[in-house]
């Protein structure tokens, strides 16, 4: 596998060799700690056919991950000691890594979740400060350099920064320590809490690459703009790539944090596909995807974390309908000239909408092709198709299953209305410069 790497522009991840790559995650925090091999197996297979290409996943787990032994009774260090990393633990983490690597998936490996870091809530215990950090990230540098399918997450749900105390320290040792091990300086990003970025604390710092925001789970349906989010950190300097790490869980619980009362329901996979079409289209170089039970990888035999009154063993959930559905988003941006693409909320002339009617727009920045997602069915835009190259053919995309449908020819410039057809919750309009020739939506281009 090729290493990942930011685009010229710095707008994009793309490969060694300079082929786009689109980050289509999966949340998998205690998979190395809660699996077995052939669980982990099982798990990554599932993935790739469902087109994943991206496995967020943790060294130090989040669920007393340095006291519960792992599925083979090993914790990962000695006395609490990250300088003390235990040999027989992370046997376990080289086999999810060459695992995947066998399966095209790439792993976005956190180090430690942050509750290990910072003096806030979370089982813990802090044992971190910037020389071990050090210490540790270099041990993982060397141990997983060569492994070109790792991408390097620091953080964990947690800011980097707080007015009590400074964290960023302990992370800029534990990525120079990276970079020690590795000989070379790898792809990094950082996980931050729910309702923020990365560029909130890190935006400067040399060795972050991409900001990552956490839309999160709190905060109801109406009220979650990710496009926000994204779009701030599209606009920031040092232009870096940016995406929504965690969105809204599929079977999460609605209500807002600490209560997850289910009272109020649970995301489903249209909150999920409102989520992510919207902020990968207002800027996101792609998104990742999130399961309630998968994140924990619960069983039955486990206590369940915010559950409410629906549990789904992980082995089950894999095959939710959000998952499956992803991969038409990831084809969708693929199947057209990728590098050249910019936001555009201004193609928009009508009222865009708020929360979750919120409507958005994308296009390429030479006007050829145009991808507007309406979050309704029957739902009316207006768009101003002098930005765009004339004449159109304009489609229907289905989100749920990449199912096209067309529309017509136009070569009126000026104002044209667009209703989505009332047959489905959610569509996005697509909008073809004719001359391109381009191949149906979802289907593969090559630049």
């Amino acid at each position: 596998m090729e290493r990942i790497k930011v685009s010229e522009n710095c707008r994009f991840l793309i490969t060694e060799s300079g082929k786009p790559f689109f980050w289509l995650g999966d949340t998998a925090w205690e998979l190395f700690h809660r699996c077995t091999r052939e669980q982990v197996k099982i798990y990554l297979e599932n993935r790739h056919k469902k087109g994943i290409n991206v496995i967020q996943t943790v060294a130090l787990a989040e669920l007393d991950g340095l006291h519960t032994p792992n599925m083979y009774g090993e914790t990962p260090l000695h006395d609490d000691d990250p300088t003390q990393p235990n040999e027989a633990y992370f046997d376990l983490v080289d086999f999810g890594i060459r695992t995947a690597a066998s399966y095209d998936i790439y792993i976005a490996l956190l180090p430690t979740w942050a509750d290990k870091v910072t003096h806030m809530w979370g089982v813990g215990p802090r044992v971190f400060n910037p020389e071990n950090a050090r210490t540790y990230g270099r041990w993982l540098g060397e141990r997983y350099g060569e492994d070109t399918n790792v991408l390097w997450v620091l953080g964990g749900d947690r800011p980097a920064f707080i007015e009590s105390y400074d964290y960023r320290p302990i992370w800029r040792e534990m990525a120079a320590g990276i970079d020690e091990g590795c000989g070379f300086s790898p792809f990094k990003t950082y996980h931050p809490m729910g309702g923020y970025s990365s560029s909130a604390w890190l935006r400067d710092e040399p060795w972050l690459d991409m900001n990552m925001i956490q839309s999160g789970h709190g905060g109801g349906r109406d009220n979650r703009i990710a496009w926000e989010q994204i779009s701030h950190d599209y606009n920031l300097t040092p232009i870096k790539p940016t995406l929504d790490g965690e969105p809204n869980y599929e079977d999460h619980p609605v209500n807002p944090w600490p209560k997850w009362d289910p009272a109020n329901g649970y995301f489903r996979d249209e909150d999920v596909r409102k989520q992510t079409y919207r902020s990968v289209f207002a800027g996101g170089c792609g998104v990742t995807y999130g399961h309630h039970f998968i994140w924990q990888m619960y069983a039955e035999n486990r206590q369940a974390m915010n559950n409410g009154n629906e549990l789904m063993p992980w082995h089950l959930a894999i095959d939710r309908p959000g998952v499956s559905q992803m991969i038409h988003l990831k084809n969708l941006m693929l199947s057209r000239p990728y590098l050249n693409r910019i936001p555009c909320q201004e193609l928009i002339i009508s009222d865009p909408g708020e929360g979750k009617d919120h409507i958005q727009a994308t296009r390429d920045l030479e006007g050829r092709y145009a991808f507007v997602y309406i979050p309704r069915a029957g739902q009316t835009v207006e768009l101003d198709m002098n930005l765009l190259q004339s004449p159109l053919q304009a489609f229907w995309y289905d989100p749920r299953d990449g199912h096209v449908k067309s529309v017509g020819e136009f070569s009126t410039k000026g104002p044209i209305p667009f209703t989505s057809p009332t047959t489905n919750p959610d569509w996005v309009l697509v909008l073809d410069a004719v001359r391109e020739n381009f191949p149906s939506p979802g289907k593969c281009y090559d630049e």
